[in-house]
């Protein structure tokens, strides 16, 4: 019989695992750059990036779904975390209404839609294979603080209802993952689906964070002084993004570890 082959991916991912953490974080660092790059030339309307991420984030809860499925478990999935996201899609799908409609709006009501059904399969279909014990993360402790944040910062160029509910929203969604990322360092080892979900949601975070940085520099840094209202609403903005990033980047390591 003929040698098997191995594939060029194969080799190249090889080669990656056997190299030590400091060239891993280089050669990280370097696919970041050649990925925005790439999308500075090839994306002309910035509004692409938001419809791009959210469908990352669809195909990763589409991911979970075929997990609940198939395999008839919700093991190593974090309830909390659905729920959490559940809430922030709820309310910008409600916001997005009393606006106007347009692809947004219906990306959040499928994203949402399809939360649901993870949650109503995960508590009550699922229960039995739900590790509680792990999802250790008390939901006040995201909660509360996001919802004081919001309070004391939020845009005023809005009716005060609406940029308090987009502030929430913002904050909220940032910090939404950390019960999955608690779930997972309880566990001390990640599920093969949840591990993909989570790959979603960090190429979902990226083309968010591509649209920033490729933003600002169109804009010569414009953009920091002209977005929503007063520079604190604009600061915390900014500062919910990079920490739901960090946040994001910690569980891809899990995956690529995984």
């Amino acid at each position: 019989m003929g040698r098997k082959r191995t594939s060029p991916v194969s080799v190249l991912f090889g080669w990656v695992r056997k190299q030590s953490m400091k060239v891993k974080i280089f050669l990280g660092i370097l696919l970041v750059l050649f990925a925005l790059v790439a999308l500075k030339f090839t994306i002309e309307d910035h509004i692409y990036y938001f419809l791009a991420s959210d469908v990352a984030h669809i195909i990763g809860i589409i991911v979970l779904l075929y997990k609940l499925v198939t395999k008839k478990t919700c093991s190593g999935i974090s309830l909390k975390t659905q729920e959490l996201t559940a809430l922030f899609l709820g309310l910008k799908f409600f916001a997005g209404i009393m606006l106007h409609i347009d692809y947004d709006t219906v990306l959040d009501f499928v994203s949402f839609s399809l939360t649901i059904m993870v949650i109503c399969m995960m508590r009550f279909k699922l229960k039995s294979t739900y590790s509680k014990e792990l999802d250790s993360l008390p939901l006040h402790f995201v909660v509360v603080p996001v919802a004081i944040l919001a309070i004391l910062i939020h845009p005023h160029s809005f009716h005060y209802g609406r940029g308090l509910l987009r502030a929430f929203c913002t904050y909220l969604e940032a910090v939404s993952v950390l019960p999955q990322l608690r779930f997972i360092q309880n566990a001390k080892t990640v599920e093969t689906f949840t591990s993909h979900y989570v790959f979603a949601l960090g190429v979902s975070r990226f083309l968010q964070f591509a649209f920033w940085i490729i933003l600002i520099y169109d804009t010569r840094g414009e953009y920091f002084v002209s977005f929503g209202s007063g520079y604190f609403w604009f600061l915390a903005y900014f500062t919910a993004e990079m920490v739901q990033s960090f946040i994001l980047a910690d569980l891809c390591y899990y995956y690529v570890k995984r």
